[in-house]
This record gives C-alpha cells, structure tokens and sequence, in this order.
C-alpha cells in the first residue's frame, strides 16, 4: 500500500493508494467512524453498481452501521436540486455535527460530497474512497462544488477530507472515456510539474490504458504534485491556479456540450491544447510541441475534434466565468516552458484569434 500525507496550514491528512485500503476502516479511521453519531455512504450510481459491496463489506467488517444514499451517475449529481436533497436525506436520517460522511464514486461524487459535508451543520468530516482515475485529481486539495448552468463548479467551498482511500482495482470496470478523462489530469500534472515526466508519458505507447502497478505509480506522481502545491495555497490565491492548466477553456467546452456529454478530462486535453498555443505566445512552447500535443490527443483517442464546429462567441460566455478572471479580464495559467507554469492575462481578441487557430490546427492534424 502507498501512502502519502497532504498537509496545509491548518489540517493534514493521508492519501492510502492499495487494494487493502479499505481495512484502514478497522485501524487508522476506527476512531473517527465509531465515535461518529452518524455515518453516511454517499454512492455514485454507477460505481455502486459495480462496487459497493466491497466498500459495503468493510464497513460492516470494522462494525460500523452506515446510511446509504444512492447518488445519479455522474455530473447529474452536481446541481443544486441533488445538493439540496443531499442534505434533506442527512436531516431526515438525523445527522448532527458529529456525524461522518463518506463518499464512493468519482470526481463528481467527491465533489458534491465535499460541498455537502461542507455546509451541513457548518462543517461535518467526510472521507474521500474515489473508485475513478479522475478523482486522483479532485479526491486531494479540498475543493468541493456543484455546477449552476451558467457554469462548472461556480458553487462550492474549500473543505479538507479526513482522508483518501485509492483502491485501484475498482478501475478494472471503467469505460474508456473515463479512463482517457483521469489520464488528462494525470498528464496535465506532468506538464506543469516536470518536463521529463512529460515527455515519458507522450512518448508511451500505452498512454492511456496502463497496467495496474504503472497506473499506481504514475497516480502517486500526480497526487505529490497536487499535494506539494496545496500545501503552499491551500485557497487558491497564488500557485494553486497552477492546478487549473487547460481548464479556462476545458470548464467552457465541458458547459457548451452540457456537462457530462464530453468527459471531463476530454474537455481539458482540448483546453490543454489551446493553453499550449497561446504558450507559444507568451512562453517559449514551440509550435511543432503543440502540433505533435495535438497528434498525441488523438491517437491516444481524445475527441479533440468535438470542437471544429464550434463558434468561439458560444464559448466566451462560459470563459468570462472562469474563476481566475480578473477585473473582467480573462487569466489563462500558460508553460513558460514544461514544468514551468505561469498565470497570464489574454485579451478576448488574442483569444479568439488563438482559437481558430486551433481549429486550423486540428483539422490538419486530425483525420475527422
């Protein structure tokens, strides 16, 4: 079993990466779960189909008694009507303050999760026991949200889990989408971490679909980069816009199609795309880097092509919600070089013109 620790300035806890994680139900979380008043499942439809019974079977090994609340697959779960029906079923059920909520699921499940824990009674623990590679991202950092229609994760608060429990073979029954949407955010780590990292995932064969014991590796890479980064700035006023590398325009493609119809991870291998144009701009990223990006993209199976049709005036409107916008400027965070990032402001029509241009680029590169 790996394990690493984040820590931030006022809490830390352990991201556990094993098959065995869920024993740590028994041991290292015995004391939160049993002195809990309540504890409550909070399970994404689809992954309960396939695995809760081993989340189900571990809780009742460590004899903990549980209420279980069956989420909708997916970013449908995000909204404010699940939110608040969220909390309806914590109040019927008589949860306070010194209960426990767990969530089983993905990134979305993680999130509205979080949110929830977040505001019940003002703040209750939960722990995160993600079951999609995506969630490696989002499980660790504390940002919970829900999405509104004008935008991606526009609702939400910083909230640190009590803990993260990774048990990679509940990977085994992804669809292929999800698992090129949790490699984006695994190479997205890459890029703006370590050049050499980089250039040994694009120069993989298997990208995405790695074998267990690589996936583990790679996975904990990314989680050091995420935690390293949130130690430092934990509510996101400095470096951790860093995290958001390809997500400006990836949040605005992801809202335009309606979230949930393009992955995810597929949005922001587009946005990452885009980000390493407008580098070349304002940082030292070659063109023949981006083109061969975009190459990669598409072996690799990312529907980058989803956006040819596209006009940029459908897309603004989502962007000018980006929460790094400032002053009504849009803020894009760029490479200086790989592994160098860096926050830069971009005027609408640098942005537009870089957005075609990206079209050109794609049409060229991709057979459609």
């Amino acid at each position: 079993m790996e394990q690493l620790t984040v820590k931030t300035k006022n809490t830390s806890y352990d991201v556990h990466i094993g098959e065995e994680v869920y024993e740590l139900f028994a041991t290292e979380y015995k004391e939160l779960l049993h002195n809990a008043d309540k504890v409550g499942v909070f399970a994404d439809a689809t992954a309960a189909s396939y695995h809760l019974d081993k989340l189900e079977q571990a809780l009742k090994a460590a004899g903990i008694d549980y209420e279980l609340h069956i989420l909708p697959a997916g970013e449908e779960s995000k909204t404010p009507i699940i939110f608040m029906s969220c909390h309806s079923f914590l109040l019927q059920h008589n949860f306070t303050r010194q209960s426990v909520l767990i969530a089983f699921g993905g990134g979305a499940c993680g999130d509205l999760t979080g949110f929830v824990a977040a505001t019940f009674m003002r703040g209750i623990p939960f722990l995160q026991c993600p079951t999609t590679i995506l969630a490696h991202d989002s499980a660790v950092g504390g940002k919970t949200a829900i999405n509104m229609p004008e935008g991606k994760n526009m609702v939400g608060a910083f909230h640190q889990p009590a803990g993260v429990l990774f048990q990679p073979d509940l990977f085994t029954t992804l669809a292929k989408r999800e698992i090129r949407s949790g490699m984006a955010e695994l190479l997205k780590h890459a890029l703006i971490s370590d050049a050499d990292w980089t250039e040994s995932l694009l120069l993989n064969s298997d990208f995405p679909h790695f074998s267990a014991d690589v996936l583990t590796s790679e996975l904990i890479k990314g989680i050091q980069v995420k935690a390293d980064i949130v130690s430092q700035d934990e509510f996101e006023q400095d470096m951790r816009k860093f995290l958001n590398f390809g997500h400006t325009l990836g949040h605005a493609v992801e809202a335009y199609f309606g979230f949930g119809k393009v992955s995810h991870g597929e949005c922001v291998m587009i946005g990452m795309a885009y980000s390493l144009l407008l580098s070349e701009t304002y940082g030292d990223i070659t063109p023949e880097f981006t083109h061969r990006f975009i190459r990669f993209a598409d072996h690799a199976g990312y529907p980058i092509q989803a956006i040819l049709e596209v006009e940029f005036s459908a897309l603004l409107p989502f962007m000018k919600k980006d929460k790094k916008v400032s002053s009504g400027e849009l803020v894009f965070v760029l490479l200086k070089s790989l592994g160098n990032p860096f926050a830069q402001k971009v005027s609408e029509e640098q942005c537009e013109h870089s957005f075609y241009e990206l079209i050109s680029r794609i049409k060229g590169e991709v057979q459609t």
